[in-house]
C-alpha cells in the first residue's frame, strides 16, 4: 500500500482570541502570503497581529531552546487565546522602534560602516609613523608588517576594528560621540539681580553645600550686593577662583548654631565639572543638564574618529569623508574603488565592495539614499528607523519565518511605497509569510488576503467584520475599507477641481482662502541655516491658517516645521536663535529682552501663535 502524502498546512489557525478587546474570535491567516489587517484605529488590528501571531510565534520559538539559553532571554507570556496552530517563528517590526543610543548612526544601524571600515583597512593607502603614505598591498589582510619605501619604517596597518569610532578608533576627546559637554557659564547665575547670599549662584544651592557662600565671602567676594554690581575680579573668583582652603564660622540657618571649620573653595564652574565626573545614572545627569551646553568636538570636528582613524586614504579621501556622503553618492564612489587599485588587488576589492553594495541596495529601494552614514540615529524619524529594520530583515534571507509589520508605511510618501512593496514581495519569494497592519490603501491593495477588524474602536471593535481577497472586500457590504480600496484602484488624479476620485467629484471640506488674503492675519518668517539634508531656507508661514508641509520621504518636511522651532531657546524678533533657526519674526511683539519668562509663559506665547509650533 502506498505511503500517504502529508499535506502541509496552508493557514495559521487562531481560535478563541481574547487579547485586549478581541471578542473570542476565530480566524485563519494564510501562510506564505501577504496578509493585510485593516480596520479603524483601536479595532484590534495590532492585538491580533502582535498580541497573538507574533507573541505566540516568538514564544514558541524560544521554548524550543534549551533551559540554559531561555534563562538568559526575556520571554513573553502566553497569549490569551484558546489555540493557535501552525504559527511559524515570528519577527516583528514595530511601529515605533526604540531610539538608539548616542553612539549609534545610520551606518552602524545598517552595518554599512562595517563594510566601509573593512574597505579602508584592506584597500587604502596607510600612513607610516613618519607621515609618509604607502601604496595599497595585501600586507594588512595577511597581518604582515608594512615597510615604508621613503623612510624604511616598519609598521602594521590598522584592522577594521581600529577604524571603529565606537571602539578603538574613537576620538579620545569626545569618546566617539562627536560632541563635548562644557559648562554653560550663563546658566550658573541665571538672575544677576540677586545677591550671592540670596542664591544668585544657582549651582551652590543645587549641587554644593550652602556654606560655599561663606567660603566665597572669605575669598574676598561681597555676598550681600547684587551679582551684577560685583567687580570683574569678584566675578572671576566666583566663576574660576582657585581651590583654596578657608577657615569659616558657619551659622546653621535653622538652629542658629555656629561651628568653626576649614573648607576648600569650589568655584561655580568646578562645582559643575566635579559633579559631572561623578554622574552614574540619568537622574544625576538631569540635575546637571541645565548647567551644561553641547558643542562639536574641537578635535574630531564631529566625525567621532581619532586622528589615526582618519589617516588611511582611499581614492583621495578618508573614512570620515566617505561617511559624510549620502548613500546615493557613496554607492557611486564604492563602485569605482576596485578599478582604482593595482590589478592584483581588484578581486579582493570587488568582494568587499559587493558586500557593501548588496546591503545598500535594499536601503535604496526603501528610499533611504539621501542619508549619510555618519547621521546620528537619534535624528532619524520613526519611519526611517522602521525601514532600516525592514532592510536588515530582508538582507538575512531567512525562510519559513512570519514577519509582522506594524504600519510599515508610516512616514513614507506615496511615491516611495513601491520600494516597500518590493521588499515585502522579496520576503514572500524567499518562502516567508508576511502579516502587515496598515491604513494605507495602496499598501493594503498589495495584499494577497485581507482581514478587517471592527466595526468601531475599543468595546465597539474586536471582531472580524470581513475577510478575503482585495476584490472580495471591495464587494463586501460589511467592509468599511472596501470603498476606499475601490477608490484607490480607480484613482487617476486629484489635482484641480472637478476631477474624479472613485467615481465621485472632488470636493473641499473647508472654504478656500483667496491667495491675496493668505497673509491677512500676519505671517511667521523663518530663516534657517542647514538642518541635516535641508538647505538654508527663507519661508513665510501664514498665521491663523492651516499650513501643510509635504514632500517625498527624505525631503525633510518635518525638519523645516519641527527642528527649526527655537521655543524658549530664543529666536524672537531681532535676536538670533541658538538652534538651527536663524530668525523668527511674528505679527505680535514677543516678550522683551529683559523679561525673564518662565517656560510656561513661553508656552502660552507659542500657543497664541507667536512662534512656530512643533508639528511632530
Amino acid at each position: 500500500m502506498g505511503k500517504a502524502v502529508k499535506v502541509l498546512p496552508r493557514c495559521m489557525e487562531v481560535r478563541g482570541a481574547k487579547v485586549h478587546n478581541l471578542k473570542n474570535i476565530d480566524v485563519d491567516i494564510p501562510l506564505n502570503k501577504i496578509v493585510g489587517i485593516a480596520g479603524v484605529s483601536g479595532s484590534g488590528k495590532s492585538s491580533l497581529a502582535l498580541g497573538i501571531l507574533y507573541a505566540e510565534g516568538s514564544r514558541r520559538y524560544l521554548e524550543s531552546l534549551s533551559t540554559y539559553t531561555r534563562r538568559r532571554m526575556t520571554q513573553g507570556e502566553r497569549a490569551d487565546v484558546d489555540e493557535v496552530r501552525y504559527v511559524p517563528a515570528a519577527l516583528a517590526l514595530h511601529q515605533r522602534p526604540g531610539v538608539p543610543g548616542i553612539r549609534s548612526t545610520f551606518g552602524t544601524m545598517t552595518e554599512l560602516s562595517n563594510s566601509l571600515r573593512l574597505m579602508f583597512s584592506r584597500l587604502a593607502s596607510h600612513r607610516c609613523p613618519n607621515g609618509h603614505y604607502v601604496e595599497p598591498s595585501f600586507a594588512v589582510a595577511a597581518m604582515q608588517e608594512i615597510t615604508c619605501p621613503v623612510c624604511g619604517e616598519k609598521f602594521y596597518g590598522p584592522g577594521a576594528e581600529d577604524l571603529a569610532f565606537n571602539s578603538r578608533g574613537a576620538c579620545p576627546t569626545c569618546g566617539g560621540t562627536g560632541v563635548v559637554r562644557t559648562v554653560n557659564e550663563a546658566a550658573l547665575v541665571p538672575n544677576e539681580d540677586l545677591t550671592i547670599d540670596e542664591g544668585a549662584v544657582a549651582v551652590w544651592g543645587t549641587l554644593m553645600w550652602a556654606l560655599m557662600k561663606d567660603v566665597c565671602r572669605e575669598m574676598g567676594v561681597r555676598t550681600d550686593v547684587p551679582f551684577k554690581d560685583l567687580t570683574d575680579k569678584e566675578k572671576e573668583i566666583v566663576y574660576h577662583g582657585p581651590a583654596e582652603k578657608k577657615h569659616i564660622l558657619y551659622v546653621n540657618p535653622k538652629t542658629q548654631q555656629t561651628a568653626e571649620m576649614d573648607f576648600t573653595y569650589y568655584n561655580a564652574v568646578y562645582t559643575v565639572e566635579n559633579a559631572l565626573s561623578k554622574v552614574k545614572d540619568d537622574t544625576g545627569m538631569k540635575r546637571l543638564e541645565r548647567f551644561l551646553k553641547e558643542g562639536v568636538c574641537p578635535d574630531c570636528h564631529g566625525t567621532r574618529m581619532s586622528e589615526a582613524t582618519r589617516a588611511p586614504c582611499l581614492r583621495g579621501i578618508g573614512v570620515d569623508e566617505a561617511s559624510k556622503m549620502t548613500l546615493d553618492d557613496l554607492i557611486r564612489w564604492v563602485k569605482a574603488v576596485p578599478d582604482s587599485l593595482p590589478e592584483e588587488m581588484r578581486p579582493m576589492a570587488r568582494n568587499i565592495c559587493e558586500s557593501f553594495l548588496d546591503t545598500a541596495k535594499r536601503l535604496i529601494d526603501l528610499g533611504l539614499g539621501y542619508l549619510s552614514l555618519d547621521r546620528a540615529s537619534s535624528t532619524l524619524s520613526t519611519g526611517e528607523r522602521q525601514r532600516v529594520q525592514l532592510a536588515r530583515s530582508v538582507r538575512n534571507r531567512t525562510t519559513g519565518v512570519l514577519y509582522v509589520l506594524d504600519e510599515p508605511s508610516i512616514g513614507l510618501h506615496p511615491y516611495n511605497l513601491k520600494g516597500l512593496t518590493g521588499v515585502v514581495d522579496d520576503l514572500i519569494a524567499d518562502g516567508n509569510s508576511v502579516v502587515l497592519v496598515d491604513h494605507d490603501t495602496q499598501v493594503l491593495r498589495h495584499s494577497d488576503y485581507m482581514v478587517e477588524m471592527g466595526k468601531g474602536a475599543g468595546a465597539e471593535g474586536g471582531t472580524v467584520i470581513a475577510e478575503g481577497t482585495v476584490d472580495e472586500l471591495e464587494n463586501n457590504e460589511n467592509s468599511l475599507i472596501g470603498p476606499y480600496l475601490t477608490a484607490e484602484a480607480q484613482r487617476k488624479t486629484v489635482r484641480g477641481r472637478g476631477k474624479k476620485i472613485g467615481g465621485g467629484p472632488y470636493r473641499r471640506t473647508r472654504p478656500e482662502v483667496p491667495k491675496e488674503d493668505l497673509f491677512s492675519n500676519g505671517r511667521i518668517h523663518m530663516s534657517t541655516d542647514q538642518i541635516h539634508t535641508v538647505h538654508p531656507l527663507e519661508v513665510d508661514i501664514p498665521m491663523s491658517r492651516l499650513t501643510v508641509v509635504t514632500g517625498v520621504s527624505g525631503s525633510k518636511n518635518d525638519h523645516g516645521a519641527g527642528e527649526s522651532d527655537p521655543r524658549p531657546r530664543g529666536g524672537y524678533k531681532g535676536r538670533k536663535a541658538s538652534g538651527s533657526c536663524e530668525e523668527y519674526r511674528g505679527k505680535r511683539d514677543p516678550p522683551g529682552e529683559a523679561d525673564r519668562c518662565s517656560s510656561h509663559r513661553h508656552q502660552r506665547a507659542i500657543d497664541r501663535g507667536d512662534l512656530c509650533r512643533r508639528s511632530r
